[in-house]
This record gives structure tokens, sequence and C-alpha cells, in this order.
């Protein structure tokens, strides 16, 4: 079994904390994590991947062990967390990768791949969309500070930050909940607890309408570069619908759609299912 490895690197002066495991000269693996997680989220993943693949799993700008900057000095918006992904993978030499994206790590990952098509080996979708039709109804207070973004309409989402809504995000959709461990939701909950945290993920929340914006963008990638794709869906997300796995076949008609019985954290309870669709898309 391969070591994993925890390392930093400093990317536009943001320190970034990553996991790394598998032989450095094997196919390299980027994988982006969610709100509110951080790299801890691919715990169960990576030893299923490190025989065949050179994994690295950061965590992104504010999330996890990596820096979390004053909003004073650093501006929480999804293009400069892309920014400094896209500086991370060029500072450890992941000059040709496949992604793997959740999440938030979708709009990262697929900001990567506008800029850098030819850097893209193949994507991995998990819960990570793209299309309009995949967002559900659990948006609706969000999508209220997009268009009014007042005090009260940012401190309503606050409940998005509560603990319970953690457990829950982690837990709805799951037949059994008695397979997720508690230690995923336990580490998020207490990043999310750390001073200055709240507010972080509030401006995110804000931002997140610049993701829909790009949506026209990142079709057109899909369109004209067509990677190899798996799309690997929680059916049961509260967030992110079926018909937004569903749509990528839309632009890329060759693109893999499998849907599991679970909720928006997939990997907590089908880890095995999904390092073995990602074997089958990239061997």
């Amino acid at each position: 079994m391969s070591t994993v490895k925890y390392r930093s690197a400093v990317a536009d002066g943001c320190k970034v904390f990553y996991r790394e495991a598998g032989p450095s000269d094997a196919p390299k693996l980027l994988l982006l994590h969610g709100f509110p997680s951080a790299g801890h989220m691919f715990r169960d993943l990576i030893p299923l991947l490190a025989d065949r693949f050179h994994l690295v799993a950061p965590d992104l700008p504010g999330f996890g062990q990596s820096d979390m900057p004053a909003r004073s000095s650093f501006k929480y918006t999804f293009d400069n967390i892309a920014n400094v992904i896209d500086r991370f993978t060029e500072v450890i030499e992941f000059d040709k990768f496949a992604v793997y994206v959740f999440d938030y790590g979708a709009p990262t990952g697929f900001r990567l791949a506008v800029k850098h098509p030819e850097r893209i080996t193949a994507m991995i979708s998990q819960n990570g969309n793209a299309y309009e039709e995949g967002l559900s109804d659990g948006w609706s207070p969000i999508r209220a500070y997009w268009r009014e973004p007042t005090e009260a309409n940012r401190q309503a989402l606050r409940n998005f930050l509560a603990p319970q809504t953690t457990v829950w995000q982690y837990t709805h959709g799951v037949s059994d909940t008695t397979t997720v461990s508690p230690d995923g939701y336990s580490l998020d909950n207490f990043y999310l607890a750390r001073p200055g945290a709240d507010e972080v993920q509030l401006d995110l929340f804000g931002d997140y309408k610049s993701n829909v914006a790009l949506y026209p963008a990142f079709q057109a990638y899909f369109r004209k570069h067509r990677p190899p794709f798996l799309a690997i869906w929680g059916k049961n997300d509260p967030f992110f619908l079926p018909p937004g796995a569903e749509a990528f076949k839309r632009d890329m008609p060759d693109a893999v759609v499998r849907f599991l019985d679970t909720g928006h954290f997939a990997l907590e309870t089908h880890a095995g299912e999904i390092a073995s669709e990602i074997r089958k898309l990239l061997r």
C-alpha cells in the first residue's frame, strides 16, 4: 500500500496543504474537495487508487489546513481560489492531469480546464454541477442573497454553517446512516468554528453566482474538448440534482453517467464503487 504524505506548498503567497500518494511517475489525478470539507474527504479513496495513480488532494484556500488569509488581504471569490490552485499545480509540477471535482471543487476545476485545456487528461465529476437544471430549490436562500445582497439575506445563510446542517449534509439521502463515519463532519465543523471562517463562507455563498454565470463557458469547453468524462452522482443529493449529471451528455455524448443510492457526500458510503469507475475511465 502506498504511503500517504502530508505536505504544504506556497502558491501566490498562500500556503496550500495537501495529501499526496502514489508513484511520482504514474498518471496524475488532482482531487478537489467541496463545501464545507477539505482534502480529508478523499481519505478512503486515495488508498484505493494509489497503486495506479499519483494523487494530490489540496485543501482550498480558507479550508482545512491551508491558509485562511484575512478578508482584508484576500477576496474570497471562486476566481481567486482557482488562481491559487492553478499556481499550486505549477509549483508541485502537475503539468498534465486528470481532475476529480466535487461541489466547490467543480467550479474550481472547470476554471482550470477552461484556462489550460491542454493540461486536462480526463474529468470525474462527483456531484459537481455545471448546469442550471442541476440546482435544486435548496439554493433558494442563496439565490435570494445573489439578487439582494443585504445584510438580512446574508445572515439568513448562517443556517448552512450550523453544526447540525453539516451532519445533515453528510447523512441526508443515505439509507443506513450508521455507515457514515463521524470523522468527516466532525472535522468540517471544527474548521467552520474557527474565528472568521463564517464570514469567509458567507462571501463564497455570495460569489457562487459567478459559477452559474460561467456555466456557458464550461459547457463550451466540454463541447470543444470532450475529455474522457465520468459523472458519478449521489442521486439523493439535496443540492445538486440528477438532471445536472445527465446534462453532461448533452455536450459530451460519450460521457459516462452513473448514479449511486446515496447523498451529497457519496465518498463516505461508496468509495469502492467510485474508485472502480475511475479505474475504468482512466485505464
